[in-house]
């Protein structure tokens, strides 16, 4: 699923970056923008599982629940 992400927050990360910068440099900035809205949207949806349930899957070895 991709996230959407409006314009406005798109222009504004890119303004953050130096003067002089690079196209992969902008590029990163993008994904984790992208990255963190993803997150946002699934946190909002419900789609996440809490930090006892992590730490309990790592425990586990990974095994799921």
């Amino acid at each position: 699923m991709l996230a959407l992400i409006s314009k406005e927050k798109i222009i504004d990360s890119l303004r953050d970056l130096p003067e002089e910068t690079t196209i992969e440099e902008a590029m990163e900035r993008l994904y984790l923008l992208a990255k963190i809205e993803k997150g946002i949207t699934q946190a909002d949806k419900g789609q996440c599982i809490s930090h006892e349930e992590e730490r309990v899957f790592h425990l586990r070895g990974g095994d799921i629940i």
